[in-house]
């Protein structure tokens, strides 16, 4: 497992039908990840990817990821607005 992977991390989709965008990792097990981005990919249903799919840009949404790890609500709205910039900019 990568260790720089954690909850709350942007990560880039390398393979798959949403390869070439940024997401965030809202759950994680040894060998996958569960990503969103607030829009295609919402809260309720994250998709799961293996972890050799993704890549880390270094880059951890503290706000969010705190309210995840403390079971707080967190609205599709706050993360998609959070990706907006890497999305739009690719990644800069």
């Amino acid at each position: 497992m990568d260790d720089r992977l954690q909850i709350g991390c942007v990560v880039y989709s390398k393979k798959g039908r949403d390869s070439g965008n940024y997401y965030m990792i809202v759950a994680m097990d040894e060998t996958y990840v569960w990503i969103c981005d607030g829009k295609s990919r919402k809260l309720a249903h994250p998709k799961k990817k293996n972890i050799k799919h993704v890549k880390s840009n270094g880059i951890i949404l503290t706000n969010i990821a705190q309210k995840l790890l403390e079971n707080k609500k967190v609205f599709d709205s706050e993360l998609s607005s959070a990706l907006r910039a890497f999305n739009e900019n690719g990644g800069n």
